[in-house]
């Protein structure tokens, strides 16, 4: 898999991960800015870093779970691996102007 194929398998899933809604805000995860990066390696493998906007939220487990299950369904997409990092800690400033 060359740089471009992995720049575009990387958005065409940041498109994907649109899908995925914050339950108490009601805004997409990306641009909530809880995505923090996704990384395409070889064959396929992506791992997805991303945070929650409290350290405690409740939906945690819903996301990261929606988030592997929606990461999955993208083309070419072979393994997927989800990471929840607090650092930085999320604020309102990340959010996309959209959001």
């Amino acid at each position: 898999m060359n740089e471009m194929d992995k720049t575009t398998l990387s958005e065409d899933i940041r498109t994907a991960l649109r899908m995925v809604i914050d339950p108490e805000i009601g805004k997409n995860i990306v641009d909530l800015g809880l995505v923090y990066d996704i990384a395409v390696e070889e064959g396929g493998v992506v791992s997805v870093t991303m945070t929650t906007t409290t350290r405690f939220c409740p939906a945690t487990d819903f996301l990261k779970e929606a988030v592997q299950a929606c990461v999955w369904y993208v083309p070419g997409v072979e393994y997927a691996e989800v990471r929840l990092t607090y650092e930085p800690p999320w604020t309102p400033d990340m959010m996309l102007d959209v959001a």
